[in-house]
């Protein structure tokens, strides 16, 4: 299983908001079964097999053509552990258990 970061930056819109196009791009997110998903401020971590995660990384880059933008910059950080099952919860518990022990 693989954990990535995505981050859909429209660009050319006409106005600094984007939020509208990353809702677009979240729906996207929303539809698919068996896709864990968490949102922050600033990306969008999602977990699942890599391969159904790159396939849903260029459908959320469309999005925003589709809304409109006359570019978009979609930036992707990929966890591919394969040593043992990783997902975003275990990571957290990892870090808080180091945390607890410092």
């Amino acid at each position: 299983m693989a954990i990535i970061e995505v981050s859909v930056n429209p660009i050319g819109t006409g106005s600094p908001s984007v939020s509208s196009f990353i809702a677009r791009a979240v729906k996207v997110l929303e539809k698919e079964k068996d896709i864990k998903h968490e949102l922050t401020p600033m990306s969008t971590i999602v977990e699942g097999d890599l391969g159904q995660l790159l396939n849903l990384v260029q459908k959320m880059h469309e999005t925003a053509f589709q809304a409109g933008a006359m570019r978009a910059i979609t930036l992707i950080k990929i966890d591919d552990r394969r040593d043992k099952t990783s997902t975003m919860s275990s990571k957290l518990e990892s870090l808080k258990r180091h945390l607890a022990q410092q």
